[in-house]
């Protein structure tokens, strides 16, 4: 069993980051979270098909190992919280590893527990994939599941969490108009999430006004 892969962080997209450790690359699928606390970190990009030659900053992932008959996929998580909740959300029927990644790409931890201790479903159907069964029968089975302490949040999160939605709604609209006009979904996701956490009011049109002159 991996409990967790620490090494040179040599590679990350928004879905996807490849650690080095002792020589061997782990490719882990990473939420959106867990991305946007490790990007930065990696090494300097180099030619398709070579590691990169500058070293990247040593990272640390919680690992959840999905074995099936067809594959064998690794989760990585940047904190052992967001792998607990991963954990929780998986043990609820309909939800999948994939799903479970979505949605806490969507929300943070302390925002998710917040939303399932309040019985907001309509927040939760805003995640992509989640219909009003799943997200009914979410709340249900991890009311009584949620940990106690610091994972909740207090009485304004239910508006971050909106906002959270929101801002999710603008990005990937804001990266689906960038793909289209010929941009690779990486490069094009990095930079409209940098720009959402510094404007995040800013409509979808203005959002890509900016990353047309930011991206590369």
């Amino acid at each position: 069993m991996i409990e967790y892969v620490k090494g040179e962080l040599v590679d990350v997209t928004p879905a996807f980051a490849v650690i080095d450790v002792n020589g061997v690359g782990y490719g882990l699928n990473i939420s959106l979270n867990t991305f946007s606390a490790i990007q930065g970190k990696a090494s300097s990009p180099q030619t398709s098909g070579q590691l990169p030659s500058d070293k990247g900053a040593s990272v640390r992932l919680w690992v959840y190992e999905a074995i099936r008959e067809d594959a064998y996929v690794l989760f990585g998580f940047a904190t052992k919280k967001e792998r607990e909740m991963f954990l929780l959300l998986i043990t609820v029927s309909g939800v999948g590893a994939n799903t479970a990644r979505m949605i806490l790409s969507e929300l943070t931890v302390a925002e998710l527990c917040n939303v399932i201790a309040n019985g907001n479903e309509r927040i939760l159907k805003s995640v992509k994939g989640i219909g009003l069964r799943t997200a009914q029968r979410i709340i249900v089975d991890l009311k009584d599941k949620l940990p106690e302490g610091d994972w909740a949040v207090g009485a304004g999160s239910a508006a971050a969490s909106q906002q959270t939605v929101a801002n999710t709604q603008v990005r990937d609209e804001a990266v689906g108009a960038l793909t289209m006009l010929g941009f690779a979904p990486a490069p094009s996701s990095k930079v409209v999430v940098a720009i959402l956490k510094e404007q995040p009011d800013l409509p979808v049109e203005q959002v890509v006004k900016l990353a047309l002159k930011q991206i590369k």
